[in-house]
């Protein structure tokens, strides 16, 4: 079947969700957590777009952001999976697709003030509903400028969060509050497909991966794993972002 095409319209969020190939839990790893915030500061830099949400999990992303021209958002998606692909390929010694498929997005008016707002809870919920901590405090998503009011240096608040109330602290209260009532959905049971009931009772050999070959489509790129995690501005980005949303300063 063709890829649907999307529903790319001036004036619209959207909710962005990349996940790693396979599921794997790649982004567990402090390390790769800060290049991709570095990263993020980057692409943010180069297409000056506007990002409402960020949440970064162990095996995929959640963004809310608005592109400052609609036709923007391929290439702000494109430029950022390809760089931190090629970072976290070199850095875990992999190669071959980083991310799985393509991302996964859906759009709205930015007027759409209560569609905003639920977005931006279930992102923050994420760590809380995957059952890595009880409140809504997470180190490595942007729920701490909502709550404390801070500069993270990467992510704004949404018109929708400043229409909660006269003030930024009433708007951080009703914030506060809104999250409080949230209730995950239940997920949908998983589906099942025909190739895994072919496989049932099969003993399938995995062949050995040969680690002597190496990819010869590997792009080169002007850096080695040393210069990312040894440049100064990856460690300063990331203390900034996660000071401003750890539950104490």
């Amino acid at each position: 079947m063709p890829r649907q095409p999307r529903q790319i319209q001036p004036g619209y969020c959207y909710h962005i969700t990349s996940r790693c190939n396979n599921r794997e839990f790649y982004l567990n790893r402090r390390e790769c957590r800060e290049v991709f915030l570095f990263a993020i500061k980057k692409v943010l830099d180069k297409f000056k777009f506007k990002l409402y949400a960020l949440c970064i999990m162990s095996n995929h992303i959640h963004y809310l952001l608005e592109p400052a021209h609609s036709q923007d958002l391929p290439k702000i998606m494109h430029w950022l999976n390809w760089y931190t692909a090629m970072c976290f390929n070199r850095m875990l010694k992999r190669t071959g697709h980083f991310w799985e498929k393509r991302y996964h997005s859906s759009a709205f008016e930015n007027t759409d003030h209560q569609r905003a707002l639920n977005t931006l809870r279930y992102i923050h919920a994420n760590p809380k509903t995957a059952r890595m901590q009880q409140g809504f405090f997470y180190d490595f998503s942007n729920y701490g400028m909502h709550d404390k009011l801070t500069d993270d240096g990467l992510t704004q608040w949404h018109p929708a969060f400043l229409s909660l109330g006269r003030t930024l602290e009433e708007c951080a209260n009703k914030y506060r509050g809104f999250c409080r009532k949230y209730k995950p959905q239940p997920k949908p049971e998983k589906r099942s497909h025909w190739g895994s009931k072919l496989l049932l009772g099969m003993n399938v050999k995995h062949k050995p991966a040969n680690k002597k070959n190496s990819s010869p489509g590997q792009l080169s790129l002007p850096w080695n794993q040393c210069q990312v995690l040894e440049n100064p501005e990856v460690q300063e980005i990331a203390e900034k972002f996660t000071r401003a949303n750890c539950f104490k300063r």
